[in-house]
């Protein structure tokens, strides 16, 4: 399985360029550009694709045969997991956080996971922090027998190195790329294969913890998968709209107004903060004249 992967998944790379003419953006005279990832593949849109797939490798390659991962009530994640595992025979484990959820209708993010085959096993919000600790990987083990872990967002030295390959395609078409982040692992490979004198933006969707637990995750992650930090790289921390999945008038305004201009859907977890993000930062003069500024579409509404 591990040579067939890409042609049994059967992506579209690299993803396309769409020049975006927007009102804001040409009144500074910077050029936007939307990296189309969501058009990689139906069932793993966008960073998921290029998360999963060296993990899927490392997977084909160890002879595994179970995926377990995490994920909250509505995850990319666990879908993206779960639709792999029908693709490739790949039994799938999702581990849901929220206890209160195991006795509620199945919402259609988990109820898609469910019909690709993945079994859903429901923990409280402590348990779930403690999801690294090895007698919780224990116990799921006993419950569930051998699989691999995937972290949650899917984000490890294996995912980083994946998303290397987004800034490869990037490299002289902007001089700016921004991605909206959530565990990190899609901004630390962005900026690896950017290559010098471009920037890589990372635009947080969570209300993180500590100012720097972002920074530090991001680092951590280019240690693993580098050997070091890599690229010019920074984060934007002032557009999460309250946390993950957390909107307000303004985004949803914001959000409708930009699909009515340019008639393009857009995901209102990721993609409109980031949008709403870099229309902020270019009325700032954030960027400068003559310049272009990709903005990366991980992923469809």
């Amino acid at each position: 399985m591990t040579s067939a992967l890409p042609q049994i998944l059967r992506p579209h790379l690299p993803s396309p360029l769409q020049p975006v003419d927007d009102g804001p953006f040409t009144r500074r005279g910077v050029r936007l550009v939307l990296k189309r990832d969501d058009l990689i593949h139906p069932a793993l849109p966008g960073n998921k694709w290029r998360k999963l797939a060296p993990n899927l490798r490392a997977a084909a390659e160890a002879g595994d045969r179970a995926l377990l991962t995490f994920g909250g009530a509505y995850s990319n994640h666990l879908r993206a997991t779960a639709a792999a595992g029908r693709l490739l025979g790949l039994s799938t484990i999702g581990v849901v956080r929220g206890d209160e959820l195991a006795t509620a209708p199945l919402n259609w993010s988990l109820a898609r996971c469910a019909a690709d085959g993945m079994r859903l096993h429901f923990v409280d919000r402590a348990a779930y922090r403690r999801k690294s600790d090895p007698d919780v990987l224990a116990a799921l083990r006993d419950r569930f027998g051998a699989f691999r872990v995937i972290p949650e967002g899917g984000s490890n030295a294996l995912a980083a190195q994946g998303c290397a390959e987004l800034g490869r395609e990037l490299r002289g078409r902007a001089d700016t790329v921004a991605v909206a982040c959530g565990t990190g692992g899609t901004l630390a490979g962005l900026a690896a294969g950017l290559g010098p004198g471009r920037r890589a933006l990372g635009v947080p969707v969570l209300k993180g913890g500590s100012p720097h637990f972002l920074h530090e995750e991001v680092a951590a992650l280019q240690r693993a998968a580098f050997g070091g930090i890599r690229g010019d790289w920074t984060l934007a921390e002032d557009f999460h709209f309250g946390g993950y999945a957390r909107r307000t008038p303004e985004l949803d305004a914001f959000a409708d107004a930009f699909e009515e201009r340019h008639g393009l859907p857009v995901e209102r977890v990721y993609v409109a903060k980031l949008l709403f993000a870099l229309t902020a930062l270019v009325e700032r003069g954030a960027f400068p004249p003559g310049s272009t500024v990709a903005a990366v579409v991980t992923g469809t509404p």
